[in-house]
């Protein structure tokens, strides 16, 4: 059972970083809380659920170089990105782009968008220029449906259009007893399927969102898992996962809170209350109970933001 990672890497240079390197992280998600579509037009969305998985990224011009170079090579989606910074930049330059993650890739847990918002950052702090999340949104929406990996605590987030629709505020933490139920899924291939939703089902996910808005606001964890569970079983007709049925009936007989899934991936959770003081009994249980559905069992750890206000008044609630 792979353990959780607690601690965010550390915004600073590490020994043998050539000077003037930028450097740039951002955590990943255990897929979405909730994801679906709103009455409204381009009313595509997610709500974010962080966790401590994160992406490094750093950035070293050269303007010997006059190219950007990534290593590993098959990040090409942070490559075209740091191009693009640099383009917009007073004195463009070539560099080296080196991005580092433990999220895995293809599985719903967002690793694209986390390597892309370290790699804003990255380039960003290595040639002085501001990366905030306006500009960060605006350069991500050319290059593929992102998820609001680049806010801190639980927001609602249009992911096709890319643009923030509301800070919910933070959550206690939690522990996530997930699976992954194997291959990997295009997130951009993903999002191009039309959504089957009825009028009925678009006012439910309307529904769905206030009510983990409210949720969230009196960190009512009970509601938040019962609002996961709701979002994963509407999700099943858009990517069908065959554990889903027996992971709620584990969730249920260990006393969890809901099951999370990645929409357009292939992981599914179980949630409990990191605070409850037989969390770690029922994650045992879980876990073992999860060995019959998949040979490799994970726990995660939701980061909980304590110094993020509940909601932002300069901001949008839901509707």
């Amino acid at each position: 059972m792979t353990q959780p990672q607690e601690t965010a890497p550390r915004r600073c240079l590490l020994p043998g970083t050539p000077a003037g390197t930028g450097v740039g992280t951002a955590f990943g998600t255990f897929g979405e809380l909730l994801q679906g579509v709103l009455p409204e037009e381009n009313g595509d969305f997610l709500v974010t659920l962080p966790v401590a998985r994160w992406t490094r990224a750093a950035f070293r011009p050269d303007p010997d170089m006059g190219e950007v170079v990534v290593l590993p090579h098959r990040k090409q989606k942070a490559r075209r990105l740091a191009r693009m910074i640099v383009e917009e930049a007073p004195r463009p330059t070539g560099g080296v782009l080196t991005v580092n993650s433990v999220i895995p890739e293809g599985k719903g847990l967002a690793s694209s968008s986390a390597d892309l918002v370290a790699t804003a950052r990255a380039v960003g702090q290595a040639l002085g220029l501001a990366m905030p999340a306006s500009r960060i949104e605006r350069l991500l929406a050319r290059i593929e449906p992102t998820d609001g990996v680049l806010y801190p605590g639980i927001v609602a987030f249009h992911h096709r259009t890319v643009r923030l629709r509301a800070v919910l505020g933070p959550l206690p933490a939690m522990t996530v007893v997930g699976i992954d139920e194997g291959g990997a899924v295009d997130t951009v291939d993903f999002n191009r399927i039309p959504k089957p939703f009825t009028a009925t089902e678009r006012h439910e996910y309307a529904r769905l969102l206030d009510r983990l808005a409210g949720a969230v606001r009196s960190r009512d964890l009970a509601e938040v898992g019962r609002v996961a569970t709701r979002s994963a079983l509407m999700n099943q007709t858009l990517k069908h996962k065959w554990s889903l049925e027996r992971m709620c009936e584990i969730c249920r007989e260990v006393g969890g809170l809901g099951v999370a899934v990645g929409h357009s991936g292939t992981t599914l959770g179980v949630l409990l209350d990191a605070a409850d003081p037989a969390c770690p009994h029922r994650a045992n249980a879980a876990a073992h109970a999860c060995t019959e559905l998949a040979g490799g069992v994970a726990v995660y750890r939701t980061l909980s933001f304590p110094n993020v206000p509940l909601t932002d008044p300069s901001l949008p609630v839901p509707a």
